[in-house]
């Protein structure tokens, strides 16, 4: 669809302002700031969206009252009018609208950097810490509504056009609305929506005609207790004239990982909740010029926007064509692409979110920077290079892997005007993402890969499959290396990981079954054994290694979503399926992209076997064996095919690299060590960029940070 004909990159009206598309930018955590307030990254990270098109561009979620501390890095509005008046310089001259987002994330905060206790309508404990925040008391709850109107007062004098308060997820107004966190027995017990009326109130008399937006969670996933669709209409009907615009999100306390979760979730899941709303408030409230689409017939009392993994245009553009809502969040979507308006408008597709959630979701105790996996340059803005702009002495490349390496490297090389030929062992492209996508529910991996293919054909880059380079001692040729990188031509080599060793020791006489297990009667009298790897790259090609019948254990040390994604597509098929993890819980690595509650349950569900702290010592006939990690008890099951999902090696040996290094080849991504698609894409980038002139990745300047507040985050 021609982007000049969409409505989402129309202008939409906000609050008596303009934005020049209907795509929001939401708040998210970045660990982009410097102490408690927006850094120079965190500036040049939103002026990016803003040049990229965003229509609206709500800033990081900053804490009102200095009780609040959920992460280390988390803005604190006292410290933040430097940074806002930084930013809103920096993305006004686009057109785009600044909000600030203000909140106190209350119970579900933390104490580890405050040292103080957490404040909280209730003392209902910290889901995941346990810990037990103290109740409110009236002065508590005076000096948080006072805080939400002193930081709209600072964003405002900073340049801000308006302000959001959170009523949703990771919210002190939310727990108060809901019966899940609110079991208090005084006025705002018996009135849920006092403590919400009164920080809207007065964060709408410190805003004057400035724009108020409210983040409101519209279904907290427990109708028992908590805020059902039905509660949420009149939730937002009574606090109607205090806001400008609604945000429609899901989960509460128990269910965070809803509001944000991965690729298992189907996209723009709040769809239906966020028609109902806008439904049920068409008509209510103050109308100040509303935005629902002309052909919708009706117009909404202020515009609701979609959020919930909306990161297609297509489907964003479906939302308001459809009178679903009013403008749509992209926030993800622009991480990765943060060009994603602009290059619609000129009618080319964005580079796609593929919603793993690997390197944008940082709210954990390592402090990554925000980024994405298929633009890593994200979150990066002050310290990468950018990829625009043409080599000075184009220089003929080779690029030997089909990969995320190999396709980025060839992709920027080819933008940088070299000469670009791609050479890739396999029948098609993509590498070991495509056998990662065939794993259940991970189909969206092959989008990144798919795009890059897209895009290295769009620019001309000569692509031979089924061409084996003759690095590997396998497929050795006489001149080795030698022979592909001669004079002139600079080699980029992309070509990814291999099967380790499979540490588990195979008996091949049989035994009998365990008490209670049979085997089927057509099942081999020893089992197959096959990596994870290789299980799903025969599914992708449509083949199944493993024997027609009889259990299945998947043996998963490492803990990611490899392991998970083989099980759950055994179980899907039908398979009798136990998973065997040396931990105390399964997929452990996968609490990083906030998979790992949901992974446990799909297995459930699936009917998944779960054989937990145990470590696999030996296979003998159709007998696994294994031992208890804190005891001295031991594990008999059942198997006629072992999926091992064990670390993986570079595919080529520390001589192959150094004889390549020697003939001036640059090795990337899997093939120096296996780890994920963030660095494979980050490191063909950058072999690209070093080709011909070379750009070099610029340190971090000591230059003082003009965007850092004048207060200390010290305690």
């Amino acid at each position: 669809m021609a982007g000049s004909t969409m409505l989402l990159t129309d202008p939409l009206s906000l609050g008596g302002r303009n934005a020049p598309s209907r795509v929001l930018f939401g708040p998210h955590e970045t660990n982009l700031c410097h102490g408690r307030a927006f850094s120079r990254r965190s500036v040049a990270y939103y002026a990016r969206r803003a040049a990229g098109g965003a229509g609206v561009i709500v800033t990081e979620e900053a804490s009102v009252h200095p009780s609040d501390w959920p992460y280390e890095r988390a803005p604190l509005a006292a410290d933040c009018g430097q940074g806002w008046r930084a930013i809103a310089d920096a993305v006004h001259p686009y057109g785009t609208l600044l909000i600030a987002a203000l909140g106190h994330t209350g119970g579900q905060g933390s104490s580890a950097y405050s040292q103080r206790e957490l404040w909280a309508p209730s003392r209902v404990p910290e889901v995941n810490t346990r810990e037990v925040p103290k109740s409110m008391e009236p002065a508590d709850i005076d000096a948080v509504v006072q805080g939400f109107a002193g930081a709209t007062r600072t964003a405002l004098a900073a340049g801000c056009d308006g302000v959001e308060v959170n009523a949703g997820q990771y919210s002190l107004v939310r727990q108060f609305l809901s019966g899940l966190t609110n079991t208090r027995e005084d006025e705002y017990g018996a009135d849920r929506l006092r403590f919400a009326r009164e920080v809207l109130t007065a964060t709408r008399a410190a805003a004057g005609n400035a724009i108020v937006g409210l983040r409101l969670s519209c279904d907290e996933l427990a109708p028992w207790a908590g805020v059902t669709p039905e509660a949420a209409v009149e939730i937002a009907r009574a606090l109607a004239g205090t806001y400008d615009y609604l945000v429609v999100v899901r989960g509460s306390i128990f269910t965070v990982s809803a509001t944000r979760p991965d690729m298992h979730v189907e996209p723009g899941f709040n769809r239906e909740l966020t028609g109902s709303i806008r439904a049920a408030l068409t008509g209510a409230g103050h109308t100040d010029g509303s935005n629902g689409p002309a052909d919708t017939g009706g117009r909404a009392a202020v515009p609701v926007i979609l959020q919930g993994s909306v990161v297609d245009v297509d489907m964003a553009e479906a939302a308001l064509t459809a009178g679903v809502a009013d403008a749509v969040e992209m926030t993800r979507a622009q991480i990765a692409d943060p060009e994603l308006v602009a290059t619609t408008r000129a009618g080319r597709p964005p580079r796609p979110c593929i919603l793993c959630n690997q390197v944008c979701q940082v709210r954990d105790n390592r402090n990554p920077l925000v980024s994405c996996v298929g633009e890593p340059s994200s979150g990066h803005e002050t310290t990468d290079p950018p990829v625009a702009g043409r080599a000075r002495e184009p220089v003929a490349v080779t690029v030997i892997g089909g990969g995320p390496a190999g396709l980025e490297a060839a992709r920027v090389a080819a933008l940088r005007g070299h000469p670009v030929t791609l050479l890739e062992r396999a029948p098609h492209l993509g590498g070991a993402v495509v056998a990662g996508a065939a794993g259940s529910g991970r189909s969206r991996l092959t989008d990144l890969t798919d795009w890059l293919a897209a895009e290295c054909h769009r620019l001309g880059v000569e692509i031979r499959t089924g061409v084996d380079a003759g690095l590997t001692s396998a497929g050795r040729t006489a001149a080795g290396p030698a022979s592909i990188s001669s004079a002139g031509r600079a080699v980029i080599v992309a070509v990814g990981g291999q099967d380790g060793d499979q540490p588990i020791p195979v008996s091949v006489p049989p035994t009998e079954p365990a008490p209670e297990v049979s085997l089927a009667e057509d099942g081999p009298a020893t089992p197959v054994v096959c990596s994870a790897r290789a299980l799903l790259t025969a599914a992708a090609a449509g083949a199944d290694p493993l024997p027609a019948s009889g259990p299945v254990v998947v043996w998963d040390p490492l803990g990611n979503a490899t392991g998970i994604a083989a099980a759950e597509r055994l179980a899907t098929a039908g398979r009798d399926v136990t998973l065997v993890s040396p931990d105390l819980v399964v997929g452990t690595q996968l609490s990083r992209s906030g998979d790992l509650a949901p992974a446990n349950v799909r297995l459930h569900q699936a009917g998944v076997k779960l054989v937990k702290r145990t470590i696999l010592t030996r296979l003998e006939g159709t007998i696994l064996y294994g031992d208890d990690v804190f005891s001295d008890a031991t594990v008999e099951i059942a198997c006629a095919a072992l999926v091992t999902n064990t670390a993986e090696l570079p595919l080529l040996g520390p001589d192959e690299i150094d004889e390549l290094a020697a003939a001036h080849g640059t090795v990337v991504g899997d093939a120096v060590a296996p780890r994920s698609i963030y660095e494979a894409v980050l490191e063909g980038r950058r072999a690209a960029l070093a080709v011909g002139d070379g750009v070099a990745r610029p340190a971090p300047t000591g230059q003082a940070d003009p965007a850092r507040g004048s207060r200390s985050a010290g305690r």
